[in-house]
This record gives structure tokens, C-alpha cells and sequence, in this order.
């Protein structure tokens, strides 16, 4: 496939090696019109074998490397996305849907990781200090923990596998990359794009393939696997995580969400409207951290439903690829029925629908801006993460109660409060079991913030100072110290 007159790898990467199997191959669609982009090959077992024994060689280079080279690999690979940014925006856009505008975005923020990352690697240094007792020195390093599987969804096929890649390479990891089917694309460019950065070939392999199950058997399998990092769904996280126990292999996990959007009754009527669009209606509603259930406070409820609606429905959706477009296609024809059958049981039951509603027809998986209210309990969208450009609207008279249905889900990744007094949305925010919090920001992910979740959302957290631990191991060293007890 030739995207901007670059011919994209299709095959496995497994070290230095670019392998096309010739089997089980992976057709890649463009969402937008159903057409076939390519065919990719899809790893086996044996595939996952050979990827190991490269990420083994890999990390006994790459974990000898000092801190300061890791850093300067990581820099130019920065800038190399930044000068080819053109390019991944329209891989990411022809294979995942969402605008090329969202597209420049997504490659500004995934490459940004490198950058964050080249600065914090050269800032972890070994701390010794004097125990209190006096009897010894306490000196503290930190080990990369090894050869790390990273597992990454199709919604922000850049953005997700570099939030993972770049701590993992700057702690001096290896790493082995599973992008998802549905857009295999833009990790297979990025993973070329490191190795002419100057990541040795061994460090980094990628494999797509339609046997997640038969690869991740292997990794876990593995002594030499020390790390797993997945971003998806709880379900599939539950599975993983079952798994690395039987090993207790480290595991971070960026599971699924449900998250809340609280319009209290002191908000900027303006500015809760604008930022919740953008919380809402960011990569066609796409987002583990996308507003899924938006409770208003009951004076605000009536005119905030139509004001979101009439901006909602003057959307214009089509092609992401086409100037003007604000709104591309969903990813495939699962989450296109997932959402319309989410909406159709929503206004059977009841629910008020303001705009859209109506799955058009023809050819790409579109689904148009929708917005509902009056929702009623039974409604299977107050309980369900929709992933798709669907706003529900619930009203509150009582703000603690509010908060109390926010609360009252497994999930706790992202939360929003749209309040225009900023120690009522502070305290406001604490009570919520999220961890992430948006105040007045639609946008709230940035790589130099802590990224994770609360209960079944996830463990751990990615970006921010506490990235990089993720993917190292923490040594106490005890030594008698000339003068520690003086």
C-alpha cells in the first residue's frame, strides 16, 4: 500500500526482519467506504517465538545503553513523527476514520510521548541516603524489568502504542507491539520510523494477528516476558490479567469506561455546552474517556439538551478525509449496530430523541450526532459504555446525588465537572472515582499527566513522572558506608 508516495510495511516485524507469511492474512478496510486498503500478515505462535528471542537479544543491547543515548533516540524519533506527521494522519484516517484534523492531533500528542519521555530518562537517577539508625547507607536504583508485550486497541492507533513504547524503550525495555486488526497500519510505520530513530532492530517487533489468543499464550508462557501493558476492554484486560498470574508478571492495564459529566448548577452555560461537544463527540465519541452519561443540574437541563443538541446536529459527518468534515465514520459494522441498537432501545423505551437517531444508508459505518434526554432507568445506554457520538442526558435536583450516580459503576477512568467556581469543582471532582478529571477541558489527556484508572478501569498509570516506573524494578541496596552513623 503507497500512502503520500510511501510504500507502508505489511509485514510482521520480528527484530530485524520483515516477514510475510502468506497466511491468515489480515484484510485492512477503510471505514469510510468499506474498500479494501490491504492485506497484512498475522502472526502464529511460532511467529511470537521468533519475536521473543529478538526482544531477548534486544534488551541485553538496549538495557546497556546510557540514559543519555535512550534519550537522544527518543528525541529524534519525536521529530521524525513531527515531520511526518502528514503522512501518519492519513494512515490513521484512512484506516481508523476519524478526520485528518483529528489525525494531526493524535500524531502531535503520540509523538509528544517520545519527547516527554527522552527528558524523564535522563532524570532518573539512583538516591542514597543514611538510614535512621544510623548503621547503614539506603542506596535505590531502578532496573528496566525486561522484555514488555504491549497490547493496544484500533481507536488511537498512534497515540496508544507510543504512550507504551516510549517509557518502555527509555527504562532500556525491549518491547513486543500487538496492534489491533482493525488498524495495524500506523504501529507497523511507527515501529519503522524507531528503528531509523536508532532503536536497534532487536528492541522493537510488531505483530498483528487474528489469534490474539494463540500470541498472548506464548508471551505468558515465557520466563523472559517480565511485562504486559494493555489498553481495551475489562473483559479482555480480566483474561490477561488472570493469565500473568500464573507467572505474576507485571502487569498495567488501561481498561474499559463509563465516564460521567457533571453540569453543576453554578457552570457557565457556554462553556459547558462547548466542552462537553468536545468531551462527547472527540474521534466520533471513540474514547475510553469519552462524557458517556452527562448529568445537569435541573435549571440548566431543558436549554443545555437543545443547545447541545442544535450544535450536535450541524455536524457535518462524512469522509474524514474531505475538507469540512467534522465527524468520520465509526471503525466497523459491530460498533455501528453496538450504538444503533443502544439508541433504537433507549427511544423504545421512552427516551426523548433530539437529533439524529437515524443510521443512513449506503456504504461506511457511519453513525450520525445524537442526542437523547428523558432517559428512562430501564434504558440499556444509562449503563452501557456507548463508544460512539451519542450524548445522554440526565437531569439532577440534588448534586450529592449526582455524584452518588456517577459513582455507581465498576468502571472509574475519566470523569468531567463543568462548574464556574473552581473550589466548588475542585471538591466537587475529589468525591468522584476517576482517575482522571477534567474541569472546563473536553480534552484533559496530556503526556506529561499521570493517565490511569480507578477499580475495574485499570491499574496502574501511563505518562506523567510515574510513567517510566511502569517499566522498571525498584532495588534496595544496604551497605556499610564510611560515616553513615556519624
Amino acid at each position: 500500500m503507497i500512502v503520500d508516495d510511501i510504500t507502508l510495511p505489511t509485514g510482521l516485524k520480528i527484530g530485524g526482519e520483515w516477514r510475510h507469511t502468506g497466511r491468515a492474512d489480515i484484510p485492512v478496510y477503510n471505514p469510510a467506504n468499506e474498500s479494501l486498503l490491504t492485506s497484512i500478515a498475522s502472526a502464529d505462535s511460532q511467529d511470537a517465538k521468533d519475536a521473543i528471542d529478538a526482544a531477548s537479544r534486544g534488551f541485553a543491547e538496549w538495557r546497556k545503553t546510557s540514559p543519555r543515548h535512550r534519550s537522544e533516540v527518543l528525541r529524534r524519533a519525536y521529530h521524525l513523527m513531527q515531520e511526518r506527521k502528514e503522512t501518519i494522519a492519513r494512515i490513521i484516517t484512512l484506516e481508523e476514520g476519524k478526520t485528518l484534523n483529528e489525525a494531526r492531533g493524535e500524531v502531535n500528542y503520540a509523538s509528544e510521548f517520545f519527547r516527554w519521555f527522552a527528558d524523564q530518562v535522563v532524570q532518573m537517577n539512583d538516591a542514597l541516603s543514611s538510614a535512621p539508625n544510623g548503621d547503614k547507607a539506603i542506596m535505590v536504583t531502578h532496573h528496566p524489568v525486561g522484555v514488555a508485550y504491549l497490547v493496544t486497541p484500533w481507536n488511537f492507533p498512534a497515540a496508544m502504542a507510543t504512550r507504551k513504547i516510549a517509557p518502555a524503550l527509555a527504562a532500556g525495555c525491549s518491547v513486543i507491539l500487538k496492534p489491533a486488526t482493525e488498524t495495524p497500519l500506523t504501529a507497523l510505520y511507527v515501529a519503522a520510523l524507531l528503528t531509523e530513530a536508532g532503536v536497534p532492530d532487536d528492541a522493537i517487533s510488531v505483530l498483528p494477528s487474528k489469534s490474539a489468543r494463540s500470541i498472548s499464550e506464548v508471551m505468558f508462557a515465557d520466563e523472559r516476558v517480565r511485562k504486559v501493558s494493555f489498553t481495551g476492554s475489562t473483559e479482555v484486560g480480566r483474561v490477561l490479567l488472570h493469565n500473568a498470574a500464573e507467572r505474576v508478571v507485571n502487569s498495567s492495564m488501561e481498561l474499559g469506561g463509563n465516564a460521567p459529566l457533571l453540569v453543576l448548577d453554578d457552570a457557565d452555560f457556554d462553556t459547558a455546552v462547548e466542552q462537553t461537544l468536545v468531551a462527547k463527540i472527540r474521534n466520533a465519541g471513540e474514547s475510553c474517556i469519552a462524557a458517556n452519561r452527562i448529568y445537569v443540574a435541573r435549571q440548566h437541563y431543558q436549554a443545555f439538551s437543545e443547545a447541545l443538541a442544535a450544535k450536535m446536529g450541524a455536524l457535518i459527518m462524512g469522509d474524514g478525509t474531505q475538507d469540512g468534515v467534522d465527524i468520520g465514520p465509526l471503525v466497523n459494522r459491530d460498533t455501528q449496530k453496538k450504538v444503533a441498537s443502544l439508541v433504537d432501545d433507549a427511544v423504545a423505551k421512552g427516551a426523548n430523541l433530539l437529533t439524529g437517531g437515524v443510521q443512513p444508508s449506503g456504504a461506511g459505518y457511519f453513525y450520525p450526532p445524537t442526542v437523547l434526554n428523558d432517559i428512562p432507568e430501564n434504558a440499556d445506554i444509562r449503563y452501557t459504555e456507548i463508544f460512539g457520538p451519542v450524548a445522554v442526558i440526565i437531569p439532577f435536583d440534588d448534586e450529592q446525588a449526582a455524584i452518588d450516580a456517577a459513582n455507581n459503576t465498576i468502571f472509574g477512568l475519566a470523569a468531567y465537572v463543568m462548574s464556574s467556581d473552581a473550589a466548588h469543582a475542585v471538591s466537587v471532582a475529589k468525591q468522584l472515582e476517576a482517575g482522571v478529571v477534567g474541569i472546563n477541558k473536553g480534552v484533559i489527556s496530556d503526556p506529561a499527566a499521570p493517565f490511569g484508572g480507578m477499580k475495574q478501569s485499570g491499574l496502574g498509570r501511563e505518562g506523567g513522572y510515574v510513567g517510566i516506573n511502569e517499566f522498571t524494578e525498584t532495588q534496595y541496596i544496604g551497605l556499610d558506608w564510611p560515616g553513615c552513623s556519624q
